[in-house]
């Protein structure tokens, strides 16, 4: 091994040790896989011309769409903005290890405000009906002689906010999404997939290629 390429080493271990104090669910060495993960997409990025601190919204969303299945664009740049703490248009190491332990192992509790902080547009700690007409258009299949699909939509954010808007104020806010969604985990996702495609993660031939395959994904909520 050459002198750069122990230090280099020697540095990873470092940063995983220090980081890895801070950060839930990930032990040192998955950290350590997550560093290197990490400057090789930032390699990747900089090699094509973006020569940024951290990953840019582009890179970003496609290594949702390539290592973890996400392919909604709608919910994509929200999951970048979601990731990006400090609203700082890139992603740091520490915001991509941060966010990647909630997204891969995080607790229920977590994914509830995770998946809330996603599905709320504007930030203003409510899910609109407006915001709900805008995360589920174009979800339905149109009906045959159908005049307007939009009805359609605007039916099922009446059948969601029946069901889960327990202050019954027109609109979701964090309290009425977490009850909801601990009633019945399958309401987790309901304006949209925000969290990793497991059918792809764990496929065995694509594992084998990620560098995602050591870390193992908590599926039990």
């Amino acid at each position: 091994m050459s002198k750069i390429s122990a230090m280099n080493k020697r540095t990873t271990q470092t940063l995983a040790e220090n980081i890895s104090k801070q950060v839930e669910h990930f032990s040192k060495k998955e950290v350590e896989c997550l560093i290197r993960e990490f400057n090789v997409l930032m390699a990747e990025q900089n090699n094509s011309g973006r020569a940024v601190h951290g990953l840019d919204r582009g890179k970003f969303i496609s290594t949702l769409h390539s290592i973890f299945g996400l392919t909604d664009d709608r919910m994509t740049g929200r999951v970048f903005r979601t990731f990006d703490k400090d609203n700082d248009s890139v992603v740091s190491m520490k915001e991509w290890i941060d966010g990647l332990s909630v997204f891969l192992r995080g607790t229920l509790d977590e994914k509830i405000k995770y998946c809330f902080t996603v599905y709320d547009l504007n930030g203003d700690n409510a899910i609109s009906r407006e915001e709900m007409l805008h995360m589920l258009k174009g979800r339905l299949i149109r009906q045959p002689n159908e005049e307007d699909p939009d009805e359609g939509i605007k039916d099922l954010v009446e059948i969601i906010l029946k069901k889960m808007d327990y202050d019954h104020d027109g609109k979701l806010s964090f309290e009425d999404f977490e009850k909801a969604v601990k009633d019945e985990n399958l309401l987790l996702e309901a304006f949209g997939t925000c969290l990793p495609d497991f059918r792809v993660i764990c496929n065995e031939k694509y594992c084998v290629k990620s560098p995602f395959y050591p870390l193992s994904v908590n599926v039990d909520f």
